[in-house]
């Protein structure tokens, strides 16, 4: 019983750095914590104002797809604040192995509806260009509900029997000492998961972009071709306007979805290693474990930094801000003017 207690006492740092100025805390490790929760939270709180008021976004139904990641990555911020305050030595008045089982848990349902939800938002893509007419059809607003919450139930229920004792869903446990000691990966877990979860979206994304920009390469040779042929005919132009917009929103989320794989493949391959008893080092646990968790602030900065509708979007809620902002100065401005009236009249 006493090896179960609050928030560890005797802390141990992953990358070595810690007990500065008799201050027992994990330096380096905590900034990286503290600065990714606060970039997760605040980047995607922009993404979702900025969803919210610009109405041209939700032209194209992945858009909703987009949102429901940004949720998911802001409750992974949200949930980033239980480590910092165990590095921090504040309790939270639990257990601590019920407190590094449930974030790992909380981690693991969010990540992997990020990972959901960029498969599908690949199938969306792919069924916009391949089956254009019919499409208003299969990808309706009830079905998309739907989905999104089929998303949400299947990530929930693929980690439940992580507490029953069959392996860690997938948080290495870096922080919490019980986590990292005491909580061991399963290898049959893990296949479980890969089977389920990893691969299948994988699967699901390479096929799809492959015939995505297959079929947009060969609409693009196709254009050039009647070009070469009738070089005063129109048509080709407005066959290529068409057809740009969807590539090149094919390629903004083309982007997300391989900042996303390339940032969780350090993670996935560690995972797998530490599974099969042939890896296990604390440096590495951590690194790779935070380095995919940072992937829920890249994922509003390429969007924001790739997509034009995104960024006057983003103008027009700042200048909404700036403007707020002015008009709550002008009225301090203009508010001791009546009041020298009304002394005046009073004296």
């Amino acid at each position: 019983s006493s090896s179960v207690t609050n928030i560890s006492e005797h802390l141990s740092c992953p990358l070595g750095f810690g007990h500065y100025n008799a201050v027992d805390i994990c330096i380096l490790e905590t900034v990286i914590i503290v600065l990714l929760t606060f970039l997760i939270i605040v980047g995607n709180l922009t993404v979702i104002f900025v969803f919210h008021c610009a109405p041209l976004l939700h032209h194209y139904t992945t858009n909703y797809f987009i949102q429901t990641m940004a949720y998911a990555d802001l409750f992974v911020g949200v949930s980033c604040l239980v480590p910092t305050l165990s590095l921090l030595h504040y309790s939270t008045g639990f257990h601590e192995s019920l407190t590094c089982q449930v974030f790992g848990y909380i981690i693991s349902v969010l990540k992997s509806i990020s990972m959901a939800c960029l498969a599908c938002i690949s199938v969306d893509r792919y069924l916009t260009i391949t089956k254009p007419l019919s499409y208003n059809q299969l990808v309706t607003p009830c079905r998309l509900r739907i989905c999104i919450s089929l998303i949400w139930i299947y990530s929930c229920l693929i980690f439940l029997p992580s507490f029953f004792g069959w392996g860690k869903p997938g948080y290495h446990g870096d922080i919490f000492e019980w986590c990292a000691t005491s909580w061991l990966t399963n290898a049959y877990f893990t296949s479980f998961i890969v089977c389920l979860l990893y691969a299948p979206a994988a699967f699901v994304i390479c096929f799809t972009y492959f015939h995505i920009f297959k079929i947009c390469r060969q609409h693009t040779k196709n254009i050039s071709d009647r070009r070469a042929r009738f070089p005063n005919h129109e048509g080709g132009a407005a066959g290529e306007t068409g057809h740009s917009p969807d590539r090149r929103y094919a390629m903004v989320l083309f982007r997300i979805t391989s900042v996303f794989y390339v940032l969780w493949l350090p993670y996935i391959i560690y995972f797998l290693l530490e599974s099969s008893r042939v890896l296990e080092n604390p440096a590495l646990s951590f690194l790779t474990t935070w380095l995919a968790i940072s992937n829920s602030f890249c994922n509003c900065l390429i969007y924001s930094l790739s997509n034009s509708v995104f960024r006057l979007g983003l103008r027009r809620l700042s200048e909404t801000i700036c403007s707020s902002c002015m008009c709550s100065k002008d009225r301090d401005v203009r508010d001791p003017k009546p009041r020298k009236r009304a002394n005046s009249c009073s004296i």
